[in-house]
C-alpha cells in the first residue's frame, strides 16, 4: 500500500491508500484543504482534530446541497418525462376549391372545341 503526503491547514499528513488511488487521495485533501484555509484565516492556529473536523463538516455541508438539488432534478426529470407527448402541431394547406377544378374543366373542353374546329377548317 502506497504511503501518500498530503497536506491540509499547512499540516502535512502521511495516509495510505489502494496502488492506483493516489490521484483521487490528493484531490480529496486538496478539497479538505481548501476547506481547512479559510477556517485557518479567520481562526489562526487550531488544534488538528478541530480544524479536520470544521472541514469535514464544511465539506459534508456542500455535499448534502448537492445531493439535494440532484434529487430535486431526478423528480423535475422524471416528471417532464412522464408527461406525454405533446400533440402533433397541425397545419392546414389550403385545398382548391370544387368550383376551381370545374371551371379549369369546362376552359379546357372549351379549349379542345376549339382546337378541334381549327382543324376541321384547315383540313377543307
Amino acid at each position: 500500500m502506497p504511503d501518500v503526503e498530503v497536506i491540509v491547514g499547512g499540516r502535512s499528513f502521511s495516509v495510505a491508500c489502494q496502488p492506483g488511488e493516489e490521484h483521487f487521495l490528493r484531490a480529496a485533501a486538496q478539497s479538505l484543504d481548501a476547506e481547512a484555509q479559510p477556517l485557518i484565516a479567520q481562526l489562526g492556529r487550531i488544534p488538528e482534530v478541530r480544524m479536520l473536523l470544521m472541514a469535514g463538516l464544511m465539506l459534508a455541508d456542500k455535499t448534502a446541497a448537492v445531493e439535494d438539488e440532484n434529487r430535486q432534478l431526478k423528480a423535475r426529470l422524471a416528471e417532464v418525462e412522464g408527461r406525454p407527448a405533446p400533440e402533433p402541431l397541425r397545419v392546414e394547406v389550403p385545398v382548391i376549391p370544387p368550383q376551381v377544378s370545374e371551371t379549369l374543366a369546362e376552359i379546357a373542353a372549351r379549349a379542345e372545341a376549339l382546337a378541334a374546329r381549327i382543324e376541321e377548317k384547315g383540313a377543307a
